[in-house]
C-alpha cells in the first residue's frame, strides 16, 4: 500500500516530527527498479524554511517533478525551486495534486503557473473523465 502524508504513513518522511507535522524535514532517497533502469526518487522539503535542504540536492538531478497544490496554487518556495531549475537546465515536470478537494478550479491553477511561473508550461493529462473533474487534451 502507498505511504500517505495524512496518515503519517510515507515511506520517505521517518522523523517523528515529518510524521507529525506531515512535511518533508529532511531530504530522503528510495529507488525502484524500471526495466533496465535503476530510478532513485529524492523527496526534498517543500516548505520555504527548508529551502536550503533543497539546493544540496540539485546538482544530483537528471530531472525534477514539482509538486503544486491546486488548493493552495503557487507558492513562493515554487517559484524560487522552478527558477534555479530553470537555471540549472533540468528537465521539470509539474504534478498537481489535491485536485479532489472541495472548490477546485483546475484551469484557473494552469492559468497561475503559467502567469507566475512560466508562460511555456503545457498541460498534459490522458483524456477522459476523472472522478472530479472533466479532462481534456489540452496544449494551451
Amino acid at each position: 500500500e502507498p505511504g500517505s502524508v495524512d496518515k503519517g504513513t510515507t515511506r520517505t518522511d521517518t522523523m517523528n516530527l515529518e510524521r507529525q507535522r506531515g512535511i518533508t524535514i529532511q531530504t530522503a532517497v528510495t529507488s525502484f527498479q524500471w526495466e533496465d533502469v535503476k530510478v532513485n526518487i529524492i523527496d526534498t522539503p517543500g516548505h520555504m524554511d527548508f529551502l536550503a535542504e533543497v539546493y544540496r540536492s540539485l546538482s544530483v538531478l537528471d530531472g525534477a517533478v514539482l509538486l503544486v497544490s491546486a488548493k493552495d496554487g503557487i507558492q513562493a518556495q515554487t517559484r524560487i525551486l522552478f527558477h534555479a531549475l530553470q537555471t540549472m537546465k533540468i528537465p521539470t515536470i509539474f504534478f498537481i495534486n489535491k485536485i479532489d478537494q472541495e472548490g477546485i478550479d483546475l484551469p484557473m491553477v494552469y492559468q497561475e503557473m503559467k502567469a507566475k511561473l512560466s508562460s511555456e508550461i503545457i498541460v498534459k493529462q490522458k483524456v477522459g473523465q476523472h472522478p472530479h473533474i472533466n479532462v481534456t487534451d489540452n496544449d494551451d
